[in-house]
């Protein structure tokens, strides 16, 4: 494991110290769980992204979508 200090607003430190109060948890693990619930989004936006750019994926409607479900 690795030891990383970072420097946050005070009321961004306020709300992490509560959070982790609420859940009975150590303010290092509501970091963690944020950065990590973060890089995922990042990581789902990023393959969007490159979908959204690759000329040969192809690009259907919400029409086609809904029908291809069966919706």
């Amino acid at each position: 494991m690795t030891t990383l200090s970072v420097r946050i607003p005070d009321p961004l430190a306020r709300k992490i110290e509560i959070a982790a109060k609420e859940a009975e948890r150590p303010k290092s693990f509501i970091i963690q769980k944020a950065v990590e619930a973060y890089l995922d989004d990042y990581a789902d936006l990023q393959i969007a992204l490159d979908r959204l750019r690759d000329p040969s994926d192809e690009i259907i409607s919400g029409k086609e979508l809904r029908s291809s479900l069966g919706l």
